[in-house]
């Protein structure tokens, strides 16, 4: 297993707490109450789960990132929005120099119940890099803006920003429209990686029904919840779990 040195997580979760026993608090400072102590003990315990499970997700991802997509960058980078208030999410993107990130909100890695359901989520993440859905998805935008493009310049009356307000909807309309499909297909290599490491995916999938089911509204982004668990489970029989 290579070593874990690509994880930009809170310094402040990860330092070990330090809990004086009969003494009192130092000078200038106050006793932790004890919602607070429960909060940092809470906090640290999250993080290392964190850490645990990115430890045994990311070269499984690599592995299967080079057996599928061999010229790739496969060298995952995970790290942690430690922005407060930030929405619970999680999602990847490319780095300038194109290594891919796998980034999640301090709220996503708050609302997952056990490291099973951490695993599945960064494996689905993984697995739209290894898929290559961010290409894909330029590529399809691109084309439905030129399309849209060509359809308002072909009525002869359209403005220049009008051209461009159709180019944009277009990429947005051929973007969204392949989005449910990529979501599925990350959801199925998701399974095999979350079960690969050694995690449950079934229990990992229980956080769907934790969400808002997006249901199977036009242009939506995501795939309703029960395709996506039928999906998960139905690769996860495969594999030889019930």
């Amino acid at each position: 297993m290579p070593e874990v040195k690509r994880f930009a997580v809170l310094a402040a979760l990860l330092a070990g707490l330090v809990l004086s026993g009969c003494s009192g608090p130092a000078a200038g400072t106050r006793a932790l109450t004890g919602p607070e102590i429960y909060g940092e003990i809470e906090a640290r315990r999250q993080a290392m789960t964190f850490v645990a499970v990115a430890r045994r997700i990311e070269p499984v991802a690599e592995e299967q990132c080079r057996l599928r997509n061999p010229r790739a960058n496969c060298d995952f980078r995970i790290v942690v929005d430690d922005r407060e208030r930030m929405p619970a999410n999680a999602f990847q993107t490319l780095a300038p120099d194109g290594q891919p990130v796998i980034i999640f909100t301090l709220g996503l890695i708050a609302a997952v119940r056990n490291e099973d359901e951490l695993a599945f989520v960064m494996a689905h993440e993984a697995a739209h890099h290894i898929m290559g859905h961010l290409g894909r998805m330029d590529e399809i935008a691109a084309i439905g803006a030129d399309l849209f493009g060509r359809l308002a310049e072909a009525s002869g009356e359209a403005t220049a920003d009008e051209i461009r307000n159709a180019q944009q909807l277009g990429a947005a309309v051929g973007a969204q429209t392949y989005s449910k499909d990529f979501e599925l297909e990350a959801d199925a290599l998701g399974t095999m990686i979350t079960a690969e490491a050694g995690f449950d995916p079934l229990v990992g999938a229980e956080f769907f029904f934790r969400i808002p089911d997006p249901g199977n509204r036009f242009l939506g982004t995501h795939p309703p919840t029960a395709e996506r668990v039928a999906v998960v489970r139905a690769v996860a029989a495969d594999l030889g779990f019930r």
